[in-house]
C-alpha cells in the first residue's frame, strides 16, 4: 500500500501516451476511413497534413513525403475520399491521427463533383478556347498511349489503311499513380522536340474504355493544361463514345474511339484522289471555257480590225502620189504666178471704184432685202401660229403693230447705214483719185505700154521698130520706135 493509502497505480504522461498508442495500434491496425479533406497544409519538407471530417466528427491525418507518389490521387480541400492507413497517436499533443498510405475517391458522385469544379475553374481561365485546326495531311503523327494493348494497334492499322504516315510513339501509363504527370510530360515533350528531329504535326492522346476511376488521369489539371498549351493540334480519344474527360474540352478535336481519332488525323487516299480528279476536271473545263471565250473574242476583234497590208500599201501609194505632186506643184505655181504677172496690166482707178461700187450696191441690196425677208417669214409664222392657237384678235393686232414698228426701225437703220457707206465710198474714191496716175498724165506725162499690155519703164527695153502705145490723159496713140536717142539729141529736143 502506498503512502497515500490508495491502490491506484501511478503513471507518467509518457507511459499513458505510450499505452494509448499501443492500444490504438493494436485494436485497429490498418483501417479505411471515409471523410472530406479539410485543413490541408503541405509543408516544405514534402509531408502533407490535413483532417478528415464527416457530419459529427473529425480526425487528423498525415501523408508522409515517401507515401505521396503512391497515394493514388492528389489531396485537396473539399473532396471526399477513402483514406487507407494506420491509426496511431501523437503524444506531444495527446491527439490520435491517421497515417495515410493511400487515397481513393469516395464514390462516383465525389469524383464527378471534383471534375465539374475543376472544369468550371479551367473554363473561366479560357483554357477551352485555344483550339487549333488540324492539318490536311500531316507528315508525322504523334501518339501518346500505352505501348501495350489494342489502342496502338488500331491506330497503326487505320493510318496504314487510309494514308500511310510515319508514327512517333511516346509510351505512357494511362492509369494509376503518376499517369497524369507522365501524359502531361509526353505532350510537352512532343512540343519541345528540337528542329533536327521529326516533329509530329498532329498528336493523338488515346486509351481504351474503363471506369471513371480508370480515366481519372485524363481529368487531372496538369494534363488539361498541357493539352491546352500544345502548339501541335491534339486529338483526344479517351474511353468509349459515352465517356467524357476534361482533356476532351482542351483538345483540338474529340474522337469517340482511337480508330476515329486516326481517321481524323489522316485523310483517305481514295477520297483525296477522287477529290483531286474532280478538281482537275473542273479546272480543265474552266480552262477550256476560258480559252474558247478568249479565242472567240480574239476572232471578233480580228474581224473588226482593217487589213493592215492593204492599209500600208494604200498609205505608200498616197505618199508616192503626194511626193510627185509636191515636186511638180512648186514649178507650176511659179509659172502660173509669172504668167499672171505678165498678163496683169495696171487697172484704171475708175474700174476699181466701179467694182467697189458694185460690191457695195450688192451688199446694200442684201442688207435691205434680208430683213424684209425675215419680217415676211415672221409674219407667216405668226399667222400660222395664230391659226393653231387661235389667240385673241387684239393680241394678233398688237403683234402685227410691233412687227410694223420693228420693220420701220429696220428700214431707218438700213438707210442710215447705206448713207454712211456712200459717204465712205466717196472719201475712198477721192483719195484714190489723188494718187491716181491719171493726174500725172494730165500734167503732160504719158504711159508707155506694149500692144500686149506690158508697161515699158526703161529705154533699154525698147527695140528699134517696136510698136508701142502712148497713153495720154485724153486717149491713146500708137507709135513705132525708131531707135535710142543720144543725150545731145535729147537736150536739143530732136
Amino acid at each position: 500500500m502506498s503512502e497515500t493509502g490508495q491502490n491506484t497505480p501511478e503513471y507518467t504522461v509518457s507511459e499513458i501516451a505510450g499505452a494509448v498508442k499501443r492500444t490504438l495500434e493494436g485494436a485497429f491496425g490498418r483501417v479505411r476511413v471515409r471523410g472530406e479533406i479539410t485543413e490541408f497544409r503541405p509543408y516544405a519538407s514534402g509531408h502533407q497534413y490535413f483532417a478528415l471530417k464527416d457530419e459529427s466528427a473529425k480526425i487528423r491525418a498525415v501523408l508522409w513525403k515517401s507515401a505521396v507518389p503512391r497515394a493514388g490521387l492528389k489531396a485537396e480541400n473539399g473532396i471526399e475520399v477513402i483514406a487507407t492507413g494506420r491509426l496511431t497517436s501523437y503524444s506531444e499533443r495527446s491527439e490520435y491521427q491517421l497515417i495515410v498510405e493511400k487515397l481513393e475517391y469516395a464514390g462516383a458522385g465525389a469524383l464527378l463533383a471534383r471534375i465539374e469544379t475543376l472544369r468550371l475553374r479551367l473554363q473561366a481561365e479560357g483554357l477551352f478556347e485555344r483550339r487549333r485546326a488540324l492539318p490536311l495531311l500531316p507528315r508525322v503523327v504523334g501518339v501518346i498511349t500505352s505501348a501495350q494493348g489494342a489502342v496502338l494497334q488500331d491506330i497503326k492499322t487505320t493510318i496504314a489503311r487510309r494514308f500511310p504516315r510515319p508514327i512517333l510513339l511516346w509510351p505512357v501509363p494511362v492509369q494509376g499513380e503518376g499517369a497524369a504527370e507522365r501524359i502531361a510530360a509526353a505532350i510537352n515533350g512532343f512540343n519541345s522536340l528540337p528542329p533536327h528531329l521529326p516533329r509530329p504535326e498532329v498528336l493523338i492522346v488515346a486509351r481504351g474504355g474503363g471506369s471513371l476511376e480508370d480515366l481519372m488521369a485524363f481529368n487531372e489539371e496538369c494534363v488539361v493544361r498541357a493539352a491546352a498549351a500544345s502548339h501541335i493540334p491534339l486529338i483526344s480519344a479517351v474511353g468509349h463514345e459515352t465517356d467524357t474527360t476534361l482533356i476532351d474540352f482542351a483538345a483540338a478535336r474529340r474522337a469517340p474511339t482511337p480508330t476515329a481519332a486516326a481517321e481524323m488525323a489522316v485523310p483517305a487516299r481514295a477520297d483525296l484522289l477522287a477529290d483531286l480528279t474532280q478538281r482537275a476536271a473542273r479546272l480543265q473545263g474552266g480552262l477550256a471555257r476560258h480559252l474558247a471565250q478568249a479565242g472567240a473574242g480574239l476572232e471578233r476583234a480580228a474581224a473588226r480590225l482593217p487589213d493592215l497590208p492593204v492599209l500600208l500599201n494604200t498609205a505608200r501609194q498616197r505618199l508616192d502620189d503626194r511626193a510627185e505632186r509636191l515636186g511638180l506643184s512648186l514649178p507650176h505655181y511659179l509659172a502660173a504666178r509669172r504668167a499672171r504677172l505678165e498678163r496683169q496690166a495696171p487697172r484704171h482707178p475708175a474700174e476699181i471704184i466701179a467694182g467697189l461700187k458694185g460690191r457695195l450696191d450688192l451688199a446694200g441690196h442684201r442688207l435691205v432685202i434680208a430683213p424684209f425677208d425675215l419680217l415676211r417669214a415672221g409674219h407667216r409664222r405668226l399667222d400660222a401660229a395664230s391659226h393653231r392657237l387661235i389667240p385673241p384678235r387684239a393680241q394678233i393686232t398688237g403683234h402685227r403693230a410691233a412687227l410694223a414698228l420693228l420693220e420701220q426701225k429696220e428700214r431707218a437703220s438700213l438707210a442710215a447705214r447705206r448713207r454712211e457707206g456712200a459717204l465712205r465710198l466717196e472719201a475712198l474714191a477721192a483719195r484714190l483719185n489723188a494718187v491716181s496716175y491719171e493726174r500725172v498724165l494730165a500734167r503732160g506725162f504719158a504711159l508707155v505700154t506694149r500692144p500686149g499690155g506690158g508697161t515699158v519703164t526703161q529705154a533699154a527695153a525698147v527695140a528699134p521698130g517696136a510698136a508701142l502705145t502712148l497713153r495720154f490723159s485724153d486717149g491713146k496713140v500708137g507709135v513705132r520706135a525708131e531707135g535710142r536717142l543720144r543725150p545731145a539729141q535729147l537736150d536739143l529736143g530732136l
